[in-house]
C-alpha cells in the first residue's frame, strides 16, 4: 500500500533529479578533461568502492548473483555501459538543457517499446501523452524551429541522447521483469552492486577502446577529482537509494512526474555555471514533455 505525498517524501524525491542535473552539468562541463566513456567508466569505479562496504557479500562464489549474471549483464550494459557513456558522449556537442529534456521524453519510449516487444495495451491516453512527449522532444532537436524541421542538421549530442534514452527504456522494462532473488531485489546497495559488476565490465570495455582509438587524453587535477566525486557519490549512489525509497512510498507514476524536474534543474545550473540561458521553446519543450506524461498517466 502506498503512502500519501509528504514534504519529507517531497524533499526525497526532489533531490534526485536536482543531482541528476548537477551530473549533466558537471559532465559539461569536464568534457575538455576526460574522454566521455572513460569518465563514465571512472564514475562508476569509484561508486563500486564506495558501495562495497554495503554489498561484499555478492561477490562471494555462493552468492546468488552468479547464477543470473547473464540478466545482469544486459542491465548492466544497458543502464550503467550504455545510458551514462551515451549521456556523456552526448554532453560534449550538445547542453545539459537539451540532454535532460531529451532524456524526459523516456516515458514515451517505454510506451512504445513496452508495446512493440512486452504486450502492453496502449489506451488513447497514454498516445496523446506520448505523442506531446515526442512533440517536446522534436521542439529542443529543432532548437524552436518547427516549421524548419526537416532541414535542421541535428547536433550529434543530441542524437546520442536518444540512442541513451532508448537504452534506458529498454532497460526500466527488463528491470521490471520478475525473477530476480530476493536476497538482491530486497537490499538496495546488493541490487545496485549485481548491476555495476558486469556494467563495469562492459564499461571499461568501452573505455579502453576509446583510449586505443581516440585522441583526447585525461587532465588529472583537483577539478577532475572534484567532478568524480560528485557524480560517483551524488548522481550514482545518493540520488539512486533517495529514488528507490521515494518510489517505494508512493509509486512509480507518481514519482515519474518529479524525474521532469530535472531540466529545470539543468536550465538553472546552466544559467549558473555555464552561462547557458534557457530559452522559450525550452519552456514550451518541458511544459510539452510534462504534461504528456500527466495525461498518459491519469486514469479513466
Amino acid at each position: 500500500m502506498h503512502q500519501r505525498l509528504t514534504y519529507s517524501t517531497v524533499l526525497m524525491l526532489t533531490l534526485p533529479p536536482l543531482l541528476w542535473a548537477g551530473n549533466a552539468v558537471v559532465g559539461r562541463m569536464v568534457a575538455p578533461l576526460v574522454p566521455p566513456l572513460t569518465l563514465n567508466f571512472l564514475r562508476w569505479a569509484l561508486a563500486f568502492v564506495l558501495l562495497l562496504p554495503f554489498a561484499w557479500s555478492l561477490l562471494r562464489a555462493e552468492s546468488p548473483l552468479w547464477p543470473r549474471f547473464p540478466r545482469f549483464a544486459v542491465l548492466g550494459l544497458l543502464g550503467v555501459g550504455c545510458y551514462n557513456a551515451f549521456q556523456y558522449l552526448a554532453l560534449k556537442t550538445s547542453t545539459p538543457i537539451n540532454v535532460t529534456l531529451v532524456g524526459s521524453s523516456i516515458p514515451a519510449f517505454m510506451l512504445g517499446l513496452g508495446a512493440l516487444f512486452f504486450h502492453q495495451r496502449i489506451t488513447r491516453r497514454q498516445v496523446l501523452g506520448a505523442v506531446l512527449s515526442i512533440a517536446g522532444v522534436l521542439l529542443v532537436l529543432a532548437r524552436g524551429e518547427l516549421q524548419h524541421l526537416g532541414q535542421v542538421r541535428f547536433v550529434r549530442g543530441d542524437l546520442y541522447m536518444l540512442v541513451a534514452t532508448c537504452s534506458w527504456a529498454l532497460y526500466s522494462w527488463l528491470l521490471a521483469r520478475p525473477g530476480d532473488p530476493p536476497e538482491i531485489r530486497s537490499n538496495w546497495a546488493g541490487f545496485l552492486m549485481a548491476q555495476m559488476v558486469p556494467g563495469l565490465l562492459w564499461s571499461g570495455l568501452f573505455a579502453a577502446t576509446e583510449t586505443v582509438v581516440g585522441r583526447q587524453s585525461i587532465q588529472w587535477g583537483w577539478p577532475l577529482a572534484a567532478a568524480l566525486a560528485f557524480v560517483a557519490t551524488g548522481p550514482a549512489l545518493l540520488a539512486y537509494r533517495l529514488w528507490g525509497v521515494g518510489v517505494q512510498r508512493v509509486g512509480p507514476n507518481i514519482a515519474g512526474f518529479f524525474s521532469n524536474l530535472t531540466p529545470l534543474f539543468a536550465a538553472l545550473f546552466s544559467a549558473a555555471f555555464l552561462g547557458e540561458a534557457p530559452h522559450a521553446y525550452h519552456a514550451l519543450a518541458f511544459a510539452l514533455i510534462v504534461g504528456g506524461i500527466v495525461v498518459s498517466s491519469r486514469r479513466n
